[in-house]
């Protein structure tokens, strides 16, 4: 299967076509490890390693993925260092700073409503 070419044309941004580069983009990002992966890398720029040490609960290999994923969306710039051993670094693009924005608004309506999510769940689970 292919990937589909896009054009930058406005149906490729309509939420409401299956086969739009935004539904392709949200699912994509999408998943904790991405966010988690931004909210850091929003920080400072961090190794690969310094970076899993930060998102606890993360193997090596969705770290990876989600890396690669991020990269070719263009939200993280990764840079290799001519040293021996290379020496890789993540960054966040300006694309991706302007996600961790609603990253952070994620974060911070999760902190305000944690409780009542909370209350809920028990009161469903009952």
């Amino acid at each position: 299967m292919g990937t589909k070419q896009y054009t930058g044309a406005p149906e490729d941004a309509d939420l409401m076509r299956a086969d739009s580069l935004a539904r392709e983009i949200f699912s994509d990002i999408a998943n904790k490890w991405a966010f988690l992966i931004i909210e850091f890398l929003g920080e400072r720029t961090l190794r690969f390693s310094e970076l899993r040490n930060e998102v606890e609960g993360i193997s090596h290999k969705m770290l990876t993925q989600n890396l690669r994923m991020l990269e070719r969306n263009g939200l993280v710039e990764r840079t290799v260092h001519p040293t021996v051993p290379p020496r890789v670094e993540y960054t966040l693009t300006e694309p991706g700073q302007a996600l961790r924005a609603t990253v952070d608004g994620m974060c911070g309506w999760t902190h305000k409503y944690l409780g009542r999510i909370e209350d809920s769940r028990r009161r469903f689970g009952a």
